[in-house]
């Protein structure tokens, strides 16, 4: 099992390199070891542009993408208990790339085709590495037929592919330089209601956020999740195909400030 899965990686390395020779000197650096190997796969994969994607690749890749899928384990968003006084929100610490629900959100950039920056630990990297090459192709071609950078607090959609997530909703969080400028805040406020808007509109049930422009884009953490439980909870209050949120978060000190927000919150809303 294990040789079929590096002999699936290689396989699949030496059609990129096939592409993209100019890679070969690096790739030759990489051991012959699975981990290696695949570290070496996910680097191409990131550095690869748009262009046409071959059957058998796709094939291959499928295979392999939706094998380390099960293998990481699915978790259900459905299946997530709600916070206390939000029946319809949740807050889970965790790899957002596991979550099976209607559409995840993943914090792009203005070119909005994935990160290029090899084994990036950005979530952009992550949810285009286990989705796969044919998200940057469909964002190729949604973005050529815009014409122009996505902006910031707009939303997209695209499908999920190897994802256990259906659908992609994309979104351009504000940059922070030195300090949070009021259109900072209306901009981050904007990716949340785009998302859930566009969510709506294809009557999408559960969406997932990941903390937009927190990490690469240096929005205060504690800032930004007021703005996103503000803006989440002003859109529940009306009737919508929206039946579940998730705050999707990585670090202990986000999932904190979630459920305190939260607290509070309810404690305002019912009294202690």
């Amino acid at each position: 099992m294990i040789m079929e899965y590096l002999k699936q990686i290689q396989r699949l390395n030496t059609m990129l390199l096939a592409e993209m020779p100019e890679y070969q000197p690096q790739a030759q650096d990489f051991p012959q070891d699975t981990a290696s190997q695949r570290r070496l796969l996910r680097s191409l994969m990131n550095v690869r542009p748009p262009m046409p994607l071959k059957r058998e690749f796709l094939a291959i890749q499928d295979n392999l993408l939706s094998a380390e899928r099960e293998a990481k384990g699915v978790v259900e968003g459905a299946a997530l208990p709600p916070v206390n006084g939000c029946p319809q929100i949740a807050v889970w610490k965790g790899d957002i790339t596991r979550l099976r629900v209607d559409a995840i959100v993943d914090a792009d950039n203005a070119a909005l085709l994935g990160c290029f920056c090899p084994c990036h630990g950005c979530v952009d990297n992550a949810i285009h590495s286990a989705a796969g090459l044919q998200l940057r192709d469909e964002c190729h071609q949604i973005m050529q037929a815009q014409g122009h950078p996505e902006p910031t607090g707009r939303a997209k959609l695209t499908k999920g592919y190897n994802l256990p997530a259906r659908y992609i909703l994309h979104t351009v969080g504000p940059i922070v330089q030195s300090h949070v400028t009021r259109q900072a805040r209306e901009g981050l406020a904007s990716c949340y209601r785009s998302c859930l808007e566009l969510a709506a509109a294809h009557g999408l049930e559960s969406v997932a956020f990941c903390c937009i422009s927190t990490g690469e884009f240096h929005f205060p953490n504690q800032e930004a999740a007021e703005i996103a439980v503000k803006a989440v909870k002003d859109f529940l209050w009306w009737e919508t195909s929206i039946k579940k949120v998730i705050f999707n978060v990585f670090k202990d000190i986000d999932e904190t400030i979630y459920h305190r927000i939260l607290r509070a919150d309810s404690i305002a809303e019912t009294g202690p």
